[in-house]
């Protein structure tokens, strides 16, 4: 498995991809929540100066993909403050390649590309609808931080945030 930097022209099929691995979730929540995290997991955000988006390959197929988000960048459009290390979000790995390792080695390469930077912490946010990426979180050694949840759609839907420390 290759992990590398997403080029311009893979980014329509990474987001469509992402809506894809996403979708599971369509039948677990309200319908405005979901049109809520679609419509963020579609968005340019993945664009933004210092995001670096990668993706997962095998055989010249993409799997999955992930953007790590600087420290001190608005990751989350206003919900939360800026937060002294980098964040990863919109992780999606393929339904026909889950199982396989490529969340976790998307994962890995956002810890070596923060540790590079000289962090020793990294974020993510997830919800409890995502009962899979929480266990994988979880058993990669990420904590729950609740002082930085937040309920973007205020339909009782809490986006949990989780920090992973690390040595340098």
């Amino acid at each position: 498995m290759n992990i590398r930097e997403a080029v311009e022209s893979e980014l329509a099929y990474i987001r469509e991809q992402r809506v894809n691995s996403y979708e599971e979730h369509a039948a677990k929540i309200p319908e405005g929540h979901w049109q809520a995290l679609k419509q963020g997991i579609s968005s340019n955000a993945d664009t933004q100066p210092g995001v670096e988006l990668l993706v997962a390959e095998v055989d010249g197929d993409i799997l999955g993909s992930v953007a790590l988000f600087p420290a001190k960048t608005d990751a989350y459009e206003g919900y939360i403050e800026e937060l002294d290390y980098p964040e990863i979000r919109m992780l999606a790995v393929s339904p026909s390649a889950r199982g396989k390792g490529v969340a976790a080695a998307l994962i890995s390469e956002c810890i070596n590309r923060a540790k590079k930077k000289g962090h020793n912490e990294i974020g993510l946010h997830t919800a409890d609808f995502m009962k899979s990426a929480m266990s994988l979180y979880e058993r990669l050694g990420f904590e729950r931080l609740p002082q930085y949840d937040f309920e973007p759609a205020n339909d009782g839907i809490i986006v949990k945030a989780y920090r992973l420390t690390f040595n340098k």
